[in-house]
């Protein structure tokens, strides 16, 4: 594989520093039933769901019907969804702007519900700056599914081995390589600076 030219984010964890836990240590005095609450009710298979294209009304009511008592903090995960997001990763966001500036073609494939991702959007104008986004609940594909990345390759004309892809998820980022992609698993605390010089990109 030669060096890549293009760039491809995913959004959660990389750019927006995203976890329920933002919200809802406002919500719970106590740490261990919130951790409780998040592995049995408001679950990540849930949450994956509505990720996947469900309806929030839906996955709501779902979650009621299941557990009435929880009703209020359940309608918070949707209502106050906002509040799951605490900022962005500064130096991120930083390196994203400099391939911008250098020309660097920059793209998003990112496994978020189609209203929380316009609801970010309008909150970090940044997200709608790419030169091309996939949003998994748009398309109904959600990584590591290899057709997601397809997708992304086939809309927008590009090659895979000229990509490098920047996911905090192992198994997306192994995802992304099984279909030619390079690919860097982007956890705290990398330097992604270096990462992305590595590979030839002026940041």
């Amino acid at each position: 594989m030669g060096k890549p030219t293009t760039v491809v984010f995913d959004v959660g964890n990389v750019l927006l520093r995203w976890d329920p836990r933002h919200l809802y240590r406002r919500i719970f005095d106590d740490e261990e039933q919130m951790e409780w609450f998040l592995g049995n009710v408001c679950t990540p298979d849930w949450n994956l769901e509505q990720d996947r294209g469900r309806d929030w009304d839906e996955a709501v009511a779902l979650l009621v019907k299941d557990h009435p008592t929880h009703e209020p903090k359940i309608r918070a995960f949707h209502e106050r969804w906002d509040e799951t997001v605490s900022g962005v990763f500064e130096d991120h966001v930083v390196l994203l702007q400099r391939l911008r500036e250098a020309g660097v073609p920059n793209y998003c494939i990112t496994n978020f519900s189609s209203p929380k991702f316009a609801l970010s959007q309008e909150r970090y104008p940044f997200l709608s700056g790419f030169d091309g986004i996939v949003v998994s609940g748009d398309e109904r594909l959600l990584k590591p599914d290899p057709a997601i990345y397809r997708l992304l390759l086939d809309r927008y004309g590009l090659e895979a081995e000229d990509c490098v892809f920047i996911d905090d998820s192992k198994a997306n980022v192994e995802g992304a390589r099984k279909v030619g992609m390079h690919a860097i698993h982007c956890v705290e605390p990398i330097d992604l600076a270096a990462e992305l010089r590595g590979y030839g990109f002026p940041v």
